[in-house]
């Protein structure tokens, strides 16, 4: 796609550039491609289309929104293999996750489409009145998407939103533009003009839209750092918020699981897209019976995995993303390193790009940065305990709170444990088993509001109390007044 030219989604038309920035192939760390940087009077004709276009979308019937949905998912699936190769070069993941990533994106699609929305609730009805409430979609939703996932956690907030009978503009990273830019395509020859808008930029682009007060709500997946910014600008004009942020998920091995035939499950949970997840395993907690055992395999099949060129034959997984992401990896491991920690294996770059080799972190503590912080790469600590209350405790003394999981032989007694994690998701003998009918998102400072399902559905609606006094109370009022005041007039 050397020569491809990409576009903003403004108001059902393709918009050109005025100004342009670099998209970088992190498996060479070289230009490949230039993105259209939105210019502030771009941003603002979208959000009039939107605005234009909520009225009549937002009266638009559920089986239509249904259709609409159900032929940009059919388009989307048309253009898979484009949308995957695209993917792997901007973003670094395999061509297998790339693709993966897009079938799961149509997948949430069809889940959305699957939702009932609230019905109209009859809270309380007598002869004299009744009260209803209702669900009403909130306007225009300004949407901020990150880049390990740019086309999948775009569809999580395209798909309920619209559905809902609101119109969005969203903004995907500048790391990874392109492909949300491509499905701005699939949206716009299949929506009316303005119902869904996709305009890239950088760091000013995403201020205009969360101090713009024509949004209603803004969606954002994250930093905790900028979502805690986000929240604070939106509290200015009181725009409803859903922050899905940063994590620190910890894995405990109970004392009587078998950590090695563990480890397998326990490796793909933490090191999938590179470790670029929200909620991958970032620390690791095994009974100090079984800790070498289990370091020992995870150092094996460590060593035995591919880091390499998503577009290479036999990578396994990917480089990170970008050059930032890569040096932050790289300083915490440094940093593990200095304090004594014991590196089993990887602890380096490897080749060009970003590309880092998986590292597994021995003899580490929760005064480690690696193990307090979230790297959000393919580096995780393992730490020993003596009892599962301790395991417990430490997991839960931080400020993150996103998911976790408990592995153990007997699922029940795990899920005991499991249960206790101060998290919005709790696995058990699994990791990263996020589905589109379950709510997703974190406690403390892993965010506000959830995600998917119809929790997800209904963080883009608004209830409404429609309470109605009915006309033949109004009547029998009527003639109750008449009758006093015949009878006041008789008395005088």
């Amino acid at each position: 796609m050397a020569n491809y030219e990409f576009t903003h989604t403004i108001n059902g038309k393709a918009v050109k550039g005025e100004r342009f920035f670099d998209v970088f192939n992190p498996a060479t760390g070289q230009v490949f491609a230039k993105c259209p940087d939105a210019t502030k009077a771009q941003l603002n004709e979208a959000i009039a289309g939107a605005k234009r276009a909520f009225k009549s979308w937002s009266k638009t019937s559920l089986v239509e929104r249904k259709e609409y949905l159900k032929a940009a998912q059919a388009k989307l699936m048309a253009r898979l293999k484009e949308f995957a190769h695209l993917l792997t070069l901007e973003q670094g993941k395999t061509i297998a996750d790339a693709t993966g990533e897009i079938g799961g994106a149509a997948a949430w699609m069809d889940a959305t489409i699957n939702l009932e929305m609230p019905p109209v609730e009859v809270i309380a009805e007598n002869d004299e009145s009744r009260m209803e409430v209702h669900y009403k979609p909130l306007g225009v939703v300004a949407a901020i998407c990150p880049w390990n996932f740019p086309v999948t956690l775009a569809q999580w907030k395209i798909c309920p939103a619209v559905y809902a009978g609101n119109t969005i503009v969203l903004k995907p990273s500048p790391h990874t533009p392109l492909t949300s830019l491509l499905l701005g395509e699939v949206y716009r020859d299949t929506f009316p003009p303005g119902v869904v808008n996709i305009v890239a930029g950088g760091n000013d682009l995403g201020a205009w839209m969360t101090t713009d007060p024509r949004f209603a709500k803004v969606s954002f997946t994250g930093s905790i750092e900028t979502g805690k910014k986000i929240q604070e600008v939106c509290a200015d004009d009181l725009k409803r918020v859903t922050l899905e942020l940063g994590g620190n998920d910890a894995a405990i091995i109970l004392p009587e699981a078998d950590p090695v035939s563990a480890a397998p499950d326990i490796f793909a949970g933490a090191f999938a897209n590179s470790g670029q997840v929200c909620s991958a395993i970032k620390r690791i907690y095994v009974h100090e019976d079984k800790y070498e055992s289990f370091v020992q395999e995870m150092t094996k099949i460590a060593k035995d995995t591919t880091f390499g060129d998503g577009m290479a034959k036999g990578s396994q997984y990917g480089p990170l993303n970008n050059k930032m992401q890569f040096e932050k990896v790289a300083a915490y491991v440094e940093d593990a390193r200095k304090n004594g920690a014991r590196i089993t294996t990887g602890g380096k770059a490897r080749g060009q790009g970003y590309i880092y080799e998986p590292t597994i972190i021995a003899d580490v503590d929760e005064s480690f940065k690696i193990v307090s912080e979230e790297q959000f790469g393919p580096a995780v600590p393992i730490m020993k305990y003596k009892t599962v209350d301790e395991a417990v405790d430490r997991a839960n003394d931080t400020n993150y709170g996103l998911s976790g999981s408990v592995w153990g032989p007997d699922a029940e007694k795990a899920a005991e444990v499991a249960a206790r994690l101060e998290v919005g998701t709790s696995w058990v003998n699994q990791h990263l088993a996020i589905t589109p009918v379950t709510p997703f998102g974190g406690r403390k400072w892993s965010g506000i509001g959830r995600e998917n399902g119809k929790w997800g559905l209904s963080a883009f609606l608004e209830p409404f109390t429609l309470n109605i006094k009915k006309k033949s109370s109004v009547r029998a009022l009527s003639t109750v007044a008449s009758k006093q005041k015949v009878a006041v007039k008789s008395k005088l």
